[in-house]
């Protein structure tokens, strides 16, 4: 097979029709649902979908719903609404904060953030997020995620989070997407459709989601696709260019974070390029020659990739049907 910088390059024409026909076939004749719920952030994935469904279900058969809640970065709100004003279609707020004050989300994660850095305080403008590092083709780092907190005057203070802060941050966070989950499906079964997820090949293979929170969908459409190629179906389905433009962000954190500092530690150019030549094989010195860097720094790659697989893993199985019958 030839390598080439053009290898990861699609028809987004024919792609469009094609995904296009398989969200009527499923939706309409196989799940049975007149239409799709989707959760839309002012990202380019959700973007790129909504347009999918509007091709697919029409404008009057698509619910898109923003779910900000006090952490969410108001521009994300902005340009959710107007991506869907752009492909004619009336967008549905959910604000979720009271029902993770409910969960006790908060408290639950600034308690372990607290044990860290004690001065620390939501109320007086304190932000926080959780970052990996960032030198991975320099250095074989496994990856440790380490906290960092963003004092009101600006300051950034870091440290490596231990495994119990670590689990007690994520977990108390990951209320956020499994109550957009249940969100979506109160939209969906209030006008019997389908939950249609936004995940790319980069988020739902390395396991860049949480298990019944964004991962808990009806279909994924585009979860084939390289984030590089979601960009090329952007650029044809018309998606406005400050979308295009805008860099890929958790907005899960209150300090802004992007999704390279916080998972992927690579470019989607670079990593996209690489992540491809390690699934079709390609020679690791001609994948080097081509990217232009050294045959250590692709095989430094293919290892975090083959970690990130192998680890969430348990994120991507179907619940355990425990059904055979005992033996007499």
């Amino acid at each position: 097979m030839t390598f080439t910088k053009e290898s990861l390059r699609i028809n987004p024409e024919l792609e469009t029709e094609r995904i296009v026909q398989g969200l009527r076939e499923q939706v309409h004749e196989e799940m049975r649902r007149r239409g799709g719920v989707l959760g839309i952030s002012g990202g380019v994935d959700s973007s790129v979908v909504l347009a999918l469904c509007v091709r697919a279900f029409g404008a009057e058969r698509v619910t898109p719903v923003m779910l900000p809640e006090k952490d969410s970065d108001p521009q994300s709100e902005m340009l959710a609404r107007q991506v869907a004003g752009h492909f004619g279609v009336e967008p549905v707020l959910e604000i979720i904060t009271p029902v993770l004050d409910g969960f006790g989300c908060y408290p639950r994660r600034d308690e372990a953030i607290r044990r860290m850095f004690p001065e620390y305080d939501a109320s007086l403008g304190y932000k926080a997020k959780i970052v990996l590092p960032q030198n991975l083709l320099e250095d074989d780092t496994l990856n440790f995620f380490s906290l960092t907190i963003v004092t009101p005057a600006g300051a950034e203070k870091t440290r490596r989070l231990p495994t119990r802060e670590l689990s007690e941050i994520v977990a108390a966070s990951n209320f956020k997407q499994r109550t957009r989950m249940a969100m979506l499906y109160y939209h969906a079964e209030l006008r019997n459709y389908a939950v249609i997820g936004t995940a790319n090949k980069n988020e739902h293979d390395q396991g860049f989601f949480v298990k019944y929170g964004d991962g808990g969908v009806d279909i994924q459409p585009i979860a084939h696709l390289f984030k590089t190629q979601v960009y090329q179906l952007a650029e044809y389905l018309d998606v406005p260019l400050e979308i295009r433009t805008r860099p890929p962000t958790t907005d899960t954190y209150s300090a802004p974070t992007t999704q390279q500092e916080f998972f992927f530690r690579l470019p989607f150019e670079l990593m996209d390029m690489l992540w491809y030549a390690q699934e079709h094989d390609i020679a690791i010195p001609e994948v080097a020659r081509v990217l232009q860097i050294d045959a250590e720094q692709v095989e430094r790659a293919y290892k975090d990739f083959t970690r990130k697989q192998r680890t969430t893993d348990y994120l991507r199985l179907p619940p355990v049907m425990l059904d055979n019958p005992a033996s007499p």
